[in-house]
């Protein structure tokens, strides 16, 4: 079914970087949501009228709930795709995480109403009243909330949602929740045992971790989390792929949205080469990151010396040095710098960012280390610390 609807509304649905398309598997994602829900609230406020159950109308005013969030997912792809303009020169793609955050408090506002209601049954238990009408109804609940969650976990995987990723684990505690109602309605039905409350409690509390896991999914990329280590990997190996690049550094992924990501690295290169060839060298790489990741690459050019012993000696012992810290850290930029009564030994030093140390003890442990600088003549290091931006482990 899922694959027959992406087929008849979405043209080039393979085209996913494209924010057309990305809103397409919005609209999509968002009527289904619309209108299914608003059938299940429906046929759940009937049966919750006709077995007098708070639970299953709560039920019922959750799938409301979840109609609405539909919409918010709708309007925030919608506008998600529009183009860039002068006051969002990077586009909108952000609002896509922002529609997933509202959808989130949506469930977590329901998740607390329920809660209260629920209390006040476990309180002041009532009789429920149990029918086939309203045991069919939730039966079909059960098997349409089992699809939406898988409708919409297979396009969030298509297209790298975090907003459809939020509704399909709503749908599946939404299914969960039902089910447990039904349970209620016939225990309570057929044995007179007064358990709708506590299940209603049991429902609210599902739906709360729903909605705090899903404001967690898309609060992070909002704040600004560190890439995919995939995508990572991937950039490396395009950029060191080629003639003449010899490291690279100061990698730093700017997610915009999906769709909209920008990339900064700095490439080193020989620093006897030529100036014009290298210079188009780092133009195709652009291009080709470009071309193959989808995303907007501004590379720095860094020339190094590849062919002075004492440099290359005295980088190992700096990158050894370093990495006795952490396996994580890296050396860069490594330079040499001689004068009459000392030498400075010149260098970056790329740490993680739950290295529990100071600067100050960082780079007081690397001297140390350093054999060369405990020797005569006198040569003193000066070492920058940088931060980490991939997230690596």
């Amino acid at each position: 079914m899922t694959k027959l609807l992406l087929r008849l509304f979405i043209k080039d649905s393979g085209n996913t970087a494209s924010p057309a398309v990305r809103s397409r598997y919005g609209t999509l994602s968002g009527t289904v949501g619309i209108i299914l829900n608003f059938l299940l609230f429906l046929g759940k406020l009937l049966a919750g009228t006709i077995s007098g159950s708070i639970a299953i109308t709560a039920d019922a005013l959750n799938n409301l709930s979840d109609a609405g969030s539909s919409i918010v997912t709708l309007v925030g792809f919608r506008m998600a795709g529009r183009k860039p303009d002068p006051e969002h020169p990077f586009g909108h793609g952000r609002i896509e995480y922002i529609s997933g955050l509202i959808v989130a408090f949506v469930i977590l506002m329901m998740g607390y109403e329920l809660l209260t209601s629920s209390i006040g049954k476990i309180r002041a238990p009532e009789e429920v009243a149990f029918s086939v009408l309203p045991a069919v109804i939730l039966c079909v609940s059960i098997l349409v909330k089992l699809w939406m969650a898988l409708f919409n976990k297979t396009l969030a995987k298509q297209i790298d949602s975090a907003a459809m990723e939020a509704t399909a684990a709503d749908s599946r505690s939404d299914a969960l929740a039902t089910t447990a109602v039904l349970i209620g309605s016939f225990v309570g039905g057929y044995f007179g045992i007064p358990i709708d409350g506590w299940l209603g409690l049991l429902v609210s509390v599902l739906i709360l971790k729903t909605g705090f896991e899903s404001a967690r999914d898309t609060i992070s990329p909002l704040l600004g989390q560190p890439p995919e280590p995939e995508f990572v990997r991937q950039i490396e190996s395009i950029v060191m792929a080629h003639d003449h690049i010899v490291g690279i550094h100061d990698l730093i992924v700017h997610n915009y949205g999906p769709g909209r990501v920008m990339v900064s690295l700095h490439a080193e290169v020989p620093g006897d080469g030529d100036l014009f060839q290298l210079h188009d060298l780092i133009d195709n790489i652009e291009r080709e990151l470009g071309e193959k990741l989808s995303c907007a690459a501004t590379i720095h050019m860094d020339p190094i010396d590849t062919h002075n012993p004492l440099l290359s000696e005295l980088k190992g012992q700096a990158k050894a040095a370093a990495q006795q810290l952490d396996s994580r850290c890296s050396v860069h930029d490594v330079r040499v710098v001689s004068g009459p009564s000392h030498t400075n030994l010149i260098f970056d030093v790329v740490v993680p960012h739950d290295l529990k140390m100071t600067d100050k003890e960082i780079k007081e442990r690397i001297c140390a280390a350093i054999p060369r600088l405990q020797q005569q003549p006198p040569m003193y290091a000066v070492i920058d610390i940088d931060r980490d931006f991939t997230g690596r482990s």
